[in-house]
């Protein structure tokens, strides 16, 4: 299936590609993002998401699970091959076994359908806010970020351990920084979840926050029992291991 811009493709702005085997989904989502000034591409099916997503390089993807050609999971998994875009997961199974799935193979954020599009584009907005630089009227938080042998650039959306860059997802780059920056302060899972998704939602899974970690420190190479750089305060949340050791 072909791939679609937006009439505002030709505005420079990366688009966000979204990606659904259904043309009422495709047509109506589109429409909302449109509204809110966003660009963007559409697809049909996997192989048309992954042709898209190699040649208009996306700012982020919605993404929805069951597609033809290739289904939305290997998309995802063959995305995360090569780049941390937040990618949002739509899916008709909703359980909770299914939304962690999706976590675990890298997805940003799960929307089970039928879903509200306003709600979406109030996701697709918090997930673009976090990725982007620090919002307006906010406290100046540092470009960079030195902890141990990590260096966390926000500027770059970039991790780098002992000089080795991390591939890790938007969601991952986030927790991680905002645990290091809390200056050994624990966060509780459910602000950890207003700093992935902008509020702390009602039916947000606190499941979601370990997965996310689960997947850091295994990028990090961290042992949750003799913790490096994250240390999990037991029945709370979590917290940089050790002492601060400064930011520039």
């Amino acid at each position: 299936m072909s791939m679609a811009m937006s009439p505002a493709a030709d505005s420079g702005k990366a688009p966000i590609l979204v990606v659904d085997d259904d043309r009422k989904i495709l047509n109506l989502v589109r429409t909302y993002l449109e509204r809110e000034g966003h660009v963007v591409l559409t697809a049909g099916d996997g192989m048309a998401a992954l042709r898209a997503f190699r040649h208009a390089n996306p700012r982020l993807m919605v993404l929805d699970v069951m597609l033809p050609e290739l289904d939305g999971l290997a998309v995802l998994r063959t995305v995360r091959e090569d780049s941390d875009i937040p990618i949002l997961l739509l899916s008709a199974r909703g359980s909770t076994a299914d939304r962690v799935y999706g976590i675990k193979e890298g997805a940003d954020d799960y929307l089970p359908k039928p879903f509200s599009p306003a709600e979406l584009v109030a996701r697709v907005n918090a997930i673009l806010r976090r990725t982007n630089a620090a919002g307006e009227g906010r406290p100046a938080r540092p470009a960079v970020i030195h902890w141990s042998d990590l260096v966390i650039d926000r500027d770059r959306y970039e991790v780098r351990q002992a000089g080795r860059p991390l591939g890790l997802t938007a969601a991952e780059f986030r927790l991680l920084a905002a645990i290091l920056q809390a200056d050994g302060r624990v966060l509780s899972r459910e602000l950890l979840l207003d700093v992935l998704y902008g509020v702390t939602q009602a039916d947000a899974l606190d499941r979601t926050i370990d997965v996310h970690i689960g997947r850091l420190r295994d990028k990090l190479g961290d042992d949750a029992d003799r913790p490096r750089y994250i240390a999990t305060v037991r029945g709370i949340g979590y917290r940089a291991a050790g002492l601060a050791q400064g930011a520039s």
